[in-house]
């Protein structure tokens, strides 16, 4: 008897939307639109940027040159071993931008 509801459950086929909507237990994340958002995900996964902070790394990453940004990156990489890097990123962009 338990068998024959097993089998005719397995045979119902499509029952709901929401049947579907549970099966789908992975979730796909979106890769970024423009290029410069990638940048962005990467220094903020790189250096620990604090969340009220990665609006203006997103900022940055769209209206300065990426090369300009890539610099400031490895330079605050490279000359700040210890401490917030995070700070040390916009004090070298700040610098970078004003030559």
């Amino acid at each position: 008897m338990e068998k024959e509801k097993k089998d005719k459950k397995e045979n119902e086929g499509f029952t709901g939307f929401g049947e579907i909507f549970a099966q789908k237990g992975t979730k796909t994340t979106k890769p970024p639109a423009h290029e410069f958002q990638d940048l962005a995900l990467r220094i903020i996964d790189e250096l620990d940027i604090p969340n009220f902070k990665r609006g203006s790394v997103f900022k940055i990453c769209k209206e300065q040159p990426k090369n300009l940004v890539l610099n400031a990156l490895n330079d605050t990489k490279e000359l700040c071993e210890q401490g917030e890097k995070w700070k040390y990123f916009f004090k070298v962009i700040a610098s970078l931008k004003s030559k």
